[in-house]
């Protein structure tokens, strides 16, 4: 760890003057502690830095000039307020402070789909009416009926992954299980030709990097994420253009024919939701995944409850979206003056949500630090709440489900091999690799 404060550890504090912290840490007027989102903690080890934050400084100004907000219920309340924004034209102007971004650097309105599409954003960036009227559309394709339908290609794809990898020892679960089932269920959806799920999951990878805060992106990231969302929207409206010539089963071919009111989605609102399906539909649930299985190594015991007790699994996998908490952080841009918990944020801000953070509050979770298979009622953040509460849960949750209780089923014991190390993202925590040892029953 690149910090002078031994990690986890509080910074000490001077009898007369500001605290004496490390590269990362840094103090306010106030002498109250601020964090830098460059401290590489926030990507490979954010549990203990999340709980150092909601306890010593849970409502803050970062580093960087955006207000940090750690604890469930100052969470909760930003997220069902109508006076935060969630629209991505709003964000950058208070996310980037002056002096932030260097000359080569100058923030641009404009993301990398927008210098290839004017205007992709997906409905998840967007506030009322855009979002109501998108969200309505789209929710009209990606119906219930479509993801129960998604069960048997999904049972069917994970016997055959694991047949692929159990008997062999050692392996990586991410390459052989976690990485391409979400991203075969995603093709299989949009009527994408199996041949394509490598490049796919490629573009997955990249896209999920746009995310993160520019700034915290190498250029040749930033220059490889870029390149992918040309290549996407290239092949994407190759295969929109085949689908309104042959209309299928497919949610591709439901996107088309949506209507409401006489009002269709447009291409480009096509290719938007297909991105966000693609990185919130895919990355999201591997990092579910990969994360449950570093749970289940670190609590053989959970193995066998849910082994001995499959009716436990609905509440498992909500307990294991708490627990992993694949997506880290959230944003909004705050409309008005907010204040919580006597202290005021001023309207215009952009504030971070640390939904990790939140989701380990022991204000709302007893042992939050645990894993409590039958946790009930649990108040997880994990797939946000009131507006923005996401679409695709119900088949996080299908992919989930069915993925780890196949694996339990066919293994007696799951153990690391080697040490977990994690992608330098802030927003979705994922695993680089994941060398497991399987023992088949």
């Amino acid at each position: 760890m690149a910090s002078d404060a031994p990690q986890g550890a509080a910074p000490r504090r001077n009898a007369d003057g500001p605290a004496t912290t490390g590269k990362y840490l840094r103090t306010t007027l106030s002498n109250m502690i601020t964090y830098d989102v460059a401290d590489p903690r926030w990507s490979s080890e954010p549990g203990p830095l999340f709980d150092q934050i909601r306890e010593e400084n849970p409502i803050h100004k970062s580093a960087q000039g955006f207000w940090v907000l750690s604890r469930h219920q100052d969470c909760l309340n930003i997220l069902r307020s109508r006076q935060s924004s969630s629209d991505a034209t709003k964000l950058r102007p208070a996310y980037a402070p002056e002096g932030l971004y260097s000359e080569e650097q100058e923030m641009d309105d404009k993301s990398a789909m927008d210098e290839v599409v004017e205007d992709a954003r997906p409905f998840l960036f967007r506030d009322p009416p855009d979002h109501t009227r998108l969200r309505g559309l789209v929710a009209k394709a990606f119906t219930p009926k479509m993801v129960n339908e998604l069960l048997p290609f999904v049972e069917e794809r994970t016997n055959e992954l694991l047949d692929a990898c159990l008997g062999s020892g050692t392996v990586d679960l991410q390459q052989a299980l976690c990485y391409p089932l979400p991203v075969a269920v995603i093709c299989k959806m949009l009527g994408v030709p199996e041949e394509d799920e490598t490049r796919f999951s490629k573009w997955s990878e990249l896209l999920a990097r746009g995310l993160d805060p520019d700034f915290l992106l190498p250029s040749e990231v930033l220059e490889a994420r870029n390149l992918a969302v040309t290549e996407f929207t290239g092949y994407f409206f190759e295969l929109l253009a085949e689908r309104k010539k042959n209309l299928g089963d497919d949610l591709l071919s439901a996107l088309v024919v949506a209507e409401e009111h006489g009002d269709k989605l447009t291409e480009v609102e096509m290719l938007s939701t297909s991105i966000l399906l693609l990185v919130a539909g895919h990355e999201t649930t591997v990092n579910l995944m990969t994360g449950s299985v570093v749970a289940f190594a670190a609590h053989p015991e959970a193995q066998e409850q849910l082994r001995n007790n499959p009716s436990l699994w609905p509440s498992a996998v909500d307990e294991l979206m708490r627990y992993v908490s694949p997506v880290q952080l959230t944003g909004r841009t705050l409309l008005e003056d907010v204040t919580l918990d006597d202290q005021t944020i001023p309207g215009g801000s952009f504030a971070m949500l640390l939904l990790g953070g939140a989701n380990r509050d022991p204000r709302v979770f007893e042992n939050p630090t645990g894993l409590t298979l039958d946790r009930s009622p649990n108040h997880q953040l994990g797939f946000g709440f009131g507006l923005h509460h996401c679409l695709g849960a119900p088949l996080a949750r299908l992919e989930a489900r069915v993925t780890m209780a196949k694996l339990l089923e066919r293994t007696s014991s799951i153990e690391l091999t080697a040490p977990v190390t994690y992608r330098p993202n802030i927003v979705l925590r994922g695993v680089t690799e994941l060398n497991v040892a399987l023992t088949t029953r």
